[in-house]
């Protein structure tokens, strides 16, 4: 008899975590995000499961960890056999949250070579879990600030790598469609490849172009002091910093 209850309570929790990780897979927009993959076979984008995740950072090991923000932490882990950056996210903006996986999706579609490609998503969590491109050689913050394991970059390399970052946000403001605002460009979210080519990441406070200045003053979400203050005047920044 008590394993026959044990056996009926374990079932039983089992349902209500599945009912719980179906509610937020709805709530984060998991299902028109679906439904948006079925209808094209051209998508390089993948909802993972809370399970995979957890396998691929070994249950959110510390010493997986590679990476702090305002916004998350990230892991280094390894999903479908190829080396990854995934992204556990702190909190996610209530108003965001229906609109999340359409525009996981359009973020998905963007295809520049000094941008971090997104690669996918678990949806069914309380703060969706992103999935990146692993990149190998740390931040330009890292290279630039760390004494023990910084390097010299040359003026060449450092004008390269400005010019990169540039060529990026001109690809996010001008060729994404809708056009994508980063939201919190600084060096320690320009990542650098093993040559040294900029990767410009950490997409966790960017936010589709607004349609009119009535959205604008919700768009500052970023470090204040990195943001371009026409973007701080326009969307009353004094006031958020």
């Amino acid at each position: 008899m008590l394993l026959l209850g044990l056996g009926i309570y374990i079932l039983s929790e089992r349902r209500k975590l599945k009912k719980v990780k179906q509610k937020y897979f709805k709530q984060h927009g998991g299902w028109l995000l679906f439904e948006e993959m079925k209808s094209s076979k051209d998508y390089g984008f993948t909802i993972f499961s809370e399970e995979d995740i957890k396998k691929a950072t070994n249950n959110y090991d510390n010493t997986q960890i590679i990476g702090h923000g305002g916004h998350g932490t990230v892991y280094k882990g390894i999903l479908k056999g190829n080396v990854v950056a995934i992204k556990k996210c702190k909190f996610i903006d209530e108003s965001q949250k229906k609109e999340f996986g359409k525009e996981m999706l359009i973020l998905s579609e963007i295809n520049h070579k000094n941008i971090v490609k997104l690669l996918g998503c678990c949806l069914e969590v309380e703060v969706p879990i992103l999935v990146y491109e692993f990149i190998s050689n740390g931040t330009l913050f890292q290279k630039i600030h760390d004494k023990k394991h910084g390097v010299c970059l040359s003026l060449e390399n450092r004008l390269r790598i400005a010019r990169e970052s540039a060529e990026a946000l001109t690809y996010l403001h001008s060729s994404a469609s809708p056009p994508i605002l980063h939201g919190d460009v600084k060096s320690s979210n320009i990542l650098l490849d093993d040559n040294y080519t900029a990767k410009v990441s950490d997409f966790g406070a960017s936010i589709l172009a607004p349609n009119n200045e009535a959205q604008f003053v919700t768009l500052v979400q970023g470090t204040c002091g990195y943001l371009d203050p026409e973007c701080l005047l326009l969307s009353r920044g004094e006031a958020l910093c």
